[in-house]
């Protein structure tokens, strides 16, 4: 059967948003079924209301957890809430406005009541914050309610402590753990006041967008960008970003054009994912199908998810840049023109990102920071301006102030796409362009994940395996340099196992939600190598497995 991966969506691939939202209010998930529980991955608890795992009682259970943690943590200032575009995202802020005002939380919602991108919270928890001492009860914090990237079936709940940044495991954990007791309980413990009777002036607001879009100046070279005319497209793909890139134009002078303004929860403007499902992935060619195909009509076109913590980069030379070759390009570009950076300040990656970006760290002569897999892990480095730039293979990154201040400790993928319009302002190349002399220089990067079958016994003895098990000493006609269990950047877990040699490399991580595992591979000496990597890969990983 031929694959419709990269064509517009059919009718028959939308929802029915009324049958969503109902079943967010009609549904109740059962505690006795693990995928109904409240469970906080990487980026807060997702799910769907059509399968029990995303409702109203998950929502109410877990606001007033976190009203009970930021309790615990002496937290007493205003929370931030916003939302992305997703059609479970409005129901569900209006459950969690329920709980925080009975709760006599101070909140803080858009004052346009329009959709809020998690760095536009992100900033402004830090703007509120700064000069706040880590002990002051006054500090804020703030949830974003939004499931990233995923389908429009599904909903996100997102919990982001006073730094900003998404919350650690031991916050997440807490939270994930009291919510599930309030709902075993009938959620007999929360606090809840009806969304009718709330007075409108107890809720507060704030101008995300303003305040966000006026700061970009002191991270981006705007006038750079403005002067050299370059002609951006931007594509929010349906989310919350379509007002930011509006105003950017206009407050800005930019040569910007929102290439497609529409929102609409079904997402029917998409092309189809690599699955087949509509996914709001702008790192993904079938997702990004529409605006690859109009790469000739500006200098740069980008992308944006659902809360536009992603970025896609769309040059008219290459088409969309895989996530790691433009990570090593930002990297490259931004510490050899920030100039007020610190010189120690380290570049932070993932354990999953290409080895091309330790190739240009050392070029760089600066400190590269290697750290499990998580966004988390950048935060305290952001915050403290010990690392300028952190970066995650799937496409998301931030970095530094022009001056080496905080700008977000999330990710954000606004900034990141108009820094690929800096580049091409401040260089006259495109990011691809410089991407292929990086790779003249470091060796032609092959890279791919893909997952293997494994049984839930299989993933549990994956996540804690350690370096030992391993009894290779070659790996695709190289000597292992490196087994790791630990990521050399922080001494963290990386819950799975990574092996090197000189040109490649290896990583296996259990899926958190199905029966297989994640085996991330990368050579620097082309994809033949990097299939034999692959083989050679999965025999290591079955052989410690069963050892």
């Amino acid at each position: 059967m031929t694959s419709r991966a990269g064509l517009p969506a059919e009718d028959k691939d939308l929802i029915d948003v009324d049958e969503l939202i109902a079943a967010y209010y009609d549904r109740h998930p059962d505690p006795k079924i693990a995928a109904q529980r409240v469970v906080f991955g990487t980026s807060g608890h997702r799910g769907s209301s059509l399968s029990s795992s995303f409702n109203e009682d998950h929502i109410l259970a877990t606001t007033q957890a976190i009203v009970d943690y930021r309790r615990g943590q002496g937290i007493e200032g205003p929370l931030f809430l916003g939302r992305d575009t997703h059609a479970l995202s409005r129901p569900a802020e209006r459950s969690a406005i329920e709980v925080l005002i009975a709760n006599g939380v101070d909140v803080r919602v858009d004052s346009r009541d329009a959709w809020v991108p998690t760095p536009a919270l992100s900033h402004a928890i830090l703007t509120y914050n700064h000069g706040r001492a880590a002990s002051d009860a006054g500090r804020a914090d703030g949830i974003v309610v939004t499931p990233s990237h995923n389908p429009p079936r599904d909903g996100g709940f997102k919990y982001n402590p006073p730094h900003g940044g998404p919350a650690d495991t031991d916050a997440t954990g807490w939270i994930a753990q009291r919510a599930n007791e309030l709902i075993e309980a009938g959620l007999e413990g929360v606090q809840r006041i009806r969304y009718a009777d709330i007075d409108g002036d107890t809720v507060g607001d704030y101008d995300f967008r303003d305040a966000y879009v006026r700061d970009l100046s002191t991270i981006i070279d705007i006038d750079a960008i403005k002067k050299a005319g370059v002609r951006i497209g931007a594509d929010p793909l349906g989310g919350a970003s379509v007002e930011y890139w509006a105003l950017i134009a206009e407050v800005h002078g930019l040569d910007l054009t929102v290439v497609n303004p529409e929102v609409d929860p079904t997402w029917r403007f998409m092309t189809l994912d690599w699955d087949e499902k509509i996914r709001m992935d702008p790192s993904s060619p079938s997702a990004m199908a529409s605006l690859v195909a109009k790469k000739g009509d500006f200098d740069v076109l980008t992308g944006n998810d659902a809360d536009a913590d992603r970025h896609g980069i769309v040059t008219s030379d290459a088409g969309l840049m895989n996530p790691n070759h433009y990570l090593a390009v930002a990297i490259d570009y931004l510490f050899s023109h920030r100039t007020e950076w610190p010189r120690d300040a380290a570049i932070g990656k993932t354990l999953v990102s290409s080895m091309i970006i330790d190739r240009v760290a050392e070029s760089l002569g600066r400190r590269l920071l290697e750290v499990p897999v998580g966004f988390k892990w950048f935060v305290p480095g952001l915050l403290d301006g010990s690392v300028a730039f952190g970066g995650e293979e799937s496409a998301g990154a931030s970095f530094l102030r022009r001056d080496g201040s905080v700008w977000s400790t999330d990710k954000d993928g606004i900034l990141l796409c108009l820094l690929a319009a800096e580049i091409i302002a401040v260089t006259a190349k495109s990011p691809s362009e410089r991407y292929r002399e990086l790779e003249a220089a470091f060796g032609a990067s092959a890279y791919q994940r893909v997952d293997a079958p494994a049984t839930p016994e299989q993933k549990a003895t994956l996540g804690k395996l350690a370096p030992s098990a391993v009894s290779a000493t070659e790996l695709a006609g190289e000597q292992i340099t490196a087994k790791l269990s630990h990521a050399p950047g922080n001494g963290a877990a990386i819950g799975g196992l990574k092996v090197q040699t000189e040109h490649a490399w290896f990583a296996a991580r259990p899926s958190g939600t199905e029966d297989v595992y994640k085996l991330y591979a990368e050579s620097l000496r082309g994809p033949e190598h990097l299939a034999q990597v692959q083989e050679e890969a999965r025999a290591v990983v079955s052989a410690a497995l069963e050892g």
